[in-house]
């Protein structure tokens, strides 16, 4: 996937494209084979161009303090997470950590040299990957916790209203959404709509 990766590099709107450090970044990204698709300035019409683009990842480009840049990526990166590598000379501790709460999947301080871009991204990349992967199985968790929480309550309320134990309030519960075509948590979060519903 390295070779076809298609990215959007952002700098600030004082900085230039045409600068040093710019085509340094550029070389590299042709000698690794990556696709630039766009260089843009960090502005309000950010969102929207990473929103048409959908580029796989994005490099900023910052030489100095970068907030104003993090802004608008924190902005366009909001509803599609994305791997974001940074270069800079800033080597603040704040610096850093703004960029890390940002979503920053590197920080490279004086390291924009084209031989080291590949490198750069690919380990971004799979740091990126991997930390995907744990919110996607915490997010996972979370919702099957919600589920079962809901499941619970509609057992009990079967238990209670009908003199149920807690296994035929699950037999029940598995029969309706099975009859019904939907999933437990569907059928035990409708029971409980009707319950709100009629007091």
């Amino acid at each position: 996937m390295s070779r076809h990766l298609r990215i959007v590099v952002v700098h600030p709107p004082h900085e230039s494209d045409a600068s040093l450090r710019a085509a340094a970044l550029h070389e590299g990204l042709h000698e690794a084979g990556y696709e630039l698709v766009a260089s843009l300035p960090a502005d309000f019409h950010l969102p929207e161009e990473i929103a048409r683009l959908q580029p796989d990842m994005i490099i900023v480009d910052a030489e100095s303090d970068a907030r104003d840049v993090l802004e608008h990526i924190v902005v366009a990166t909001r509803d599609e997470r994305r791997p974001i590598v940074m270069f800079t000379e800033d080597d603040k501790q704040s610096s850093m950590d703004a960029a890390m709460e940002a979503g920053v999947s590197a920080y490279i301080v004086a390291g924009l040299k084209p031989e080291r871009i590949k490198p750069v991204l690919s380990v971004a990349l799979a740091r990126f990957r991997k930390e995907q992967k744990l919110l996607d199985e915490l997010q996972d968790t979370k919702l099957k916790l919600a589920e079962r929480k809901v499941v619970d309550r509609a057992k009990g309320l079967l238990m209670s209203r009908h003199g149920m134990t807690e296994e035929q309030a699950y037999q029940r519960l598995r029969t309706m959404a099975m009859n019904k075509n939907l999933k437990l948590a569907e059928i035990a979060q409708r029971i409980l709509d009707v319950e709100d519903l009629l007091g």
